[in-house]
């Protein structure tokens, strides 16, 4: 662990093992609520210095942290590699390795200048926006690295000290990239403390722990909200999503099938906002369902080191658990397997790619978020009856519609139910575009303006003149 400026060892140690092939990589420290403890008390000296220093300041330390990841995107995307599953190349852990870099140096140029609100004879009222102070996060195992970045670089920016928790399956890569940034800050501005009893508790209801952010499951974000409630803690929650995807009968079944099965499938289905039930019009159904097939069958998949590998293995064993379950239990349901459906018999958390036609509403595939390389494709004649089926459920990051037509793209767009409605595209994020959801895949926004002043508080000077 890295707390204070320095390398923090543990009584407790646990294994990590490659989810390709079940290596063991090394060992992860086993963190406490003591731990927690020395972090924030070490963040709350630091971040009372950081939040004073100019804007300038803060906004070159940004860049300066874009430059340590790009100088050490090597060994950490390797070690991502190793730790998460996904491929090294293509959009693996090389993309998300320069993905934080441009994160970082993006919100580097970012700012929350003064406004004046009124200024005439009675009064001048200033609003100016201030650290909020101690920040936790706490980050999920499919984009460890980026996601980490992404409640860093917003915290840091705006003048705020953090302690990160990262997910037990993506530690050590976590405590790598964190050590290496913490090294270029104050001491104590940046902390990472490993997971272990007691330490996610300990973040949750620390008294000089003032926001949380959280990326990860609805149901862990529930019980954050109310492990936070008793210190008032500003909150920023990402969670589920089981985002929804209407295609049109207007569209060109093979124009549309490589952004939608993308949409569906990067990073091999584990990300938040992944298409997650496509609904088709019983007019390109079966040409949609060919042509995604197709996709499907010539991706290459294995060892993430392999460079010829385009997709790797599930991350890990609950959540292969989970995919085999909803895919073993689509043709019981009625569903038809395109293909995949089933774990192949080799090394490792491998799950094929599995497109399951003739899925229906109440299907367990269909209502839950399988986070996963499953996709249940739904036949619709009713365009209505399909909005009405993806705005059915309660996790709602992003939807799409595919279709020639922008107007009625459109049209329908503003009827689903969802943070970002995508049109012939789907899962895109940039640092420049709030990212929010709807209903329970949500509290708050990340990204953007809006995302950085998420990391402060508003303070009012109103000035008499009169």
């Amino acid at each position: 662990m890295w707390i204070d400026g320095a390398a923090i060892g543990a009584k407790e140690t646990r294994e990590v093992h490659d989810p390709a092939n079940g290596e063991l990589i090394g060992l992860a420290p086993v963190g406490t609520a003591t731990d927690v403890d020395r972090a924030v008390s070490a963040a709350m000296r630091a971040q009372a210095d950081w939040g004073s220093q100019p804007d300038e300041v803060r906004a070159e330390t940004c860049r300066k942290l874009a430059g340590v990841i790009t100088q050490n995107s090597g060994e950490l995307a390797r070690l991502l590699t190793r730790e998460q599953g996904k491929p090294l190349k293509g959009i693996g852990s090389e993309f998300e390795l320069s993905g934080c870099a441009a994160w970082l140096g993006a919100t580097a140029e970012m700012s929350l200048p003064v406004k004046v609100i009124q200024d005439d004879e009675a009064a001048r009222v200033e609003q100016h926006y201030v650290p909020v102070g101690v920040v936790g996060s706490i980050t999920p195992w499919n984009w460890p690295l980026l996601i980490a970045i992404w409640h860093i670089a917003p915290a840091i920016r705006a003048g705020n000290a953090v302690v990160i928790k990262p997910s037990p399956y993506t530690t050590l890569s976590t405590l790598r990239m964190v050590e290496l940034l913490a090294r270029e800050l104050p001491d104590g501005l940046l902390s990472v403390v490993a997971d272990g009893p007691g330490v996610g508790e300990a973040m949750t209801t620390h008294p000089d722990i003032d926001k949380i952010m959280f990326t990860g499951s609805t149901a862990t974000g529930k019980k954050i909200m109310a492990a936070a409630a008793p210190t008032l803690k500003k909150l920023t929650l990402e969670m589920g999503g089981n985002d929804a995807g209407i295609v049109l009968p207007d569209v060109d079944a093979k124009a549309v099938a490589e952004g939608i099965f993308w949409g569906a499938f990067l990073n091999n289905g584990q990300t938040c906002a992944a298409l997650k039930r496509l609904y088709v019009h019983d007019d390109v159904y079966d040409e949609v369902c060919a042509a995604l097939t197709e996709l499907a069958n010539a991706v290459p998949m294995g060892e993430g080191l392999d460079e010829n590998n385009v997709l790797g293995p599930v991350q890990n064993a609950m959540q292969f658990e989970k995919v085999s379950r909803l895919a073993a239990a689509a043709p019981e349901e009625g569903g038809r397997v395109l293909t995949g459906g089933s774990a192949r018999g080799r090394t490792g958390f491998f799950f094929p790619i599995t497109l399951i036609a003739d899925a229906k509403e109440g299907m367990a595939c269909v209502d839950e978020e399988q986070f996963g390389p499953l996709l249940p494709i739904i036949r619709f004649t009713d365009v209505d009856d399909a909005i009405r089926q993806a705005n059915s459920l309660d996790v709602d990051l992003a939807a799409s519609v595919w279709t020639k037509d922008i107007d009625q793209g459109r049209e329908i767009a503003e009827r689903l139910v969802a943070g970002t409605i995508y049109v012939n595209k789907h899962g895109e994020v940039a640092p420049h575009i709030p990212f929010g959801g709807a209903r329970y895949s949500s509290m708050g926004v990340e990204f953007g303006i809006e995302g950085l002043a998420a990391c402060a508080n508003i303070k009012i000077y109103n000035f008499a003149k009169a």
